[in-house]
């Protein structure tokens, strides 16, 4: 599977559209309720919907992951990556470990 990253450039969260459309209606939804567990959290978050057709997904994720990892030049190296011609440092593809065939 490919995937597609883009980043807004440090700085800029205030001009995200999505972040802006979604984060007024979790607000409404929340209607102060205490925040007390993750489980609150997540059924309020993945209770809100918009009259547009707005829909959010969320989930607990539960794993345990390891703090500090350090990617080796090695690691970096052997992640493909096709940056965009638009800002490619803040825009890219990442391909499978596979030979990619970039079109």
């Amino acid at each position: 599977m490919k995937i597609e990253v883009c980043h807004y450039p440090p700085g800029t969260s205030k001009w995200n559209k999505i972040e802006h459309r979604l984060f007024c209606h979790i607000t409404r939804n929340w209607r102060g309720v205490p925040l007390e567990t993750h489980q609150v959290v997540v059924n309020l978050v993945s209770s809100t919907r918009t009259n547009a057709g707005l829909e959010v997904h969320c989930w607990l994720d539960s794993g345990t992951y390891t703090k500090g990892r350090k990617v080796s030049d090695a690691e970096m190296q052997s992640v493909h990556l096709k940056r965009n011609t638009f800002h490619g440092d803040w825009n890219y593809e990442i391909y499978p470990n596979t030979k990619p065939r970039f079109r």
